[in-house]
Formats: structure tokens, C-alpha cells, sequence
């Protein structure tokens, strides 16, 4: 999910010009300086190129879905807890993203966003592998604004998905209910060290008060 995701999905950070521009650009050297250092860098290089799965119905894969686990970054720093994507299918074959989230002050966090069949896709998958974009519509046609959105776990049922992107900079664990049962998180777990994951960089979302939403869809 590359440019700035918000939440389970991409979105566009904008920052004017200026000293605090410089000194964000200071501080992200840093930390991929760090990153670059760090040990679970080494697992993600030897790792095979990702793969998404064959297959993701996405009128199953709407509705709502509970953020349970991720990587930490810095553009969902302000999600303190209670994150939840909702995936609304559109008739000209896109979707429509609503992020929302928890700040420290207990106040909820939105943003919308549109995604879409990705241009370019593995050879052999249907649906599984998507483009998001939270940048207004006027940008569209500028291809950074768009974040690779890949399903690489599903459950049968639809009851729990993984997604990341090529790099495997991002990860993401939803869940159809605030919590994923021992069993489904050790299943998850065990792929993702398959899949050639750092589970070191997996942090656990609280979700204590879900922010009203529209009804799931059924599976």
C-alpha cells in the first residue's frame, strides 16, 4: 500500500512547503535509515516475491471490516483505536472506502476514498489485487496517488483478510468482528511467517468502542 495509506488503505499525505516539509523529510530519512538497519529488513529481502490470493469476490468483500492488527506508520499515528474500513461497491465496477478511527481525545477520524481493479495485476487473479486513492478526483490520473491494495489471506468464509503490498512495507489484519479467535490468529500468524513477514513488526489494534457503521454486508 504505498503512498501514505490511511487505515486498512491508501491515501494521499499533502504537506506545504516549507521547514516543517524539510524536517519531515529529515525525520522519514531517519527511519528508513533505521528500517534499513533493523533486522526483519533481511527476512523481507531473501523472501519470494508476494503473492496475492487467486481469488476475492468483491461483493462478498464488502461491508465492514475491524482493523485487528498492523504495521505501525506514521500516517495512522493518530488512530489510537477503533479502526474499521467499510467497502461499498459502485456500479461502474469501483468501490467506495470509508476509513474511520479514534484519536487520543476519543474524537472519530474519517476519511473516503475510491478503489479499483489495479492496471497492473498478476497474471491469474480475480479481484484480489486493487488500487485505492484518497486524493481528490481531479488527481486520478496522476498514478502515485494510487496505493497497491492486495488481498494475501482470506478465509473461506470472509471472516478475517490480510492485506499488504509488494514491498511488504504495510500490513494490514481485518476481521468481520473486533476480534479474530485464537485459532484464526495463529493461522494468520503462521502464513505471514510463510509469506516472509516480520511478525516482530505486528502490533495488535484495540478495538473497545466501534464507531457507528453501516450493517455488514453477508457473506
Amino acid at each position: 500500500m504505498t503512498p501514505a495509506p490511511t487505515s486498512p488503505l491508501p491515501a494521499l499525505s499533502i504537506v506545504r512547503n516549507g521547514p516543517a516539509r524539510r524536517a519531515r523529510r529529515a525525520r522519514v530519512a531517519l527511519a528508513a535509515a533505521a528500517l534499513a538497519l533493523s533486522p526483519g529488513l533481511a527476512l523481507t529481502a531473501d523472501a519470494p516475491p508476494l503473492q496475492p490470493v487467486p481469488r476475492v469476490d468483491l461483493q462478498r468483500y464488502a461491508g465492514l471490516w475491524y482493523q485487528v492488527a498492523l504495521y505501525p506508520n506514521d500516517f495512522q499515528s493518530h488512530c489510537v483505536s477503533d479502526t474499521t474500513a467499510t467497502y461499498t461497491p459502485r456500479p461502474d465496477g469501483t468501490i467506495e472506502v470509508l476509513n474511520q478511527c479514534r484519536r487520543s481525545n476519543g474524537e472519530p477520524d474519517r476519511a473516503e476514498g475510491v478503489a479499483r481493479h489495479a492496471s497492473k495485476a498478476p497474471g491469474g487473479v480475480e479481484g484480489s489485487v486493487l488500487e485505492v486513492r484518497f486524493a481528490p478526483a481531479w488527481l486520478a490520473w496522476l498514478p502515485w496517488v494510487w496505493g497497491d491494495y492486495w488481498v494475501i489471506q482470506l478465509a473461506d468464509d470472509y471472516r478475517y483478510a490480510v492485506v499488504s503490498e509488494p514491498s511488504r512495507k504495510y500490513l494490514w489484519v481485518l476481521s468481520r468482528s473486533p476480534a479474530l479467535s485464537p485459532d484464526d490468529d495463529a493461522t494468520i500468524r503462521t502464513r505471514l511467517r510463510e509469506q516472509g513477514f516480520d511478525l516482530s513488526r505486528l502490533q495488535v489494534h484495540p478495538q473497545e468502542r466501534p464507531l457507528n457503521q453501516r450493517p455488514t454486508a453477508s457473506p
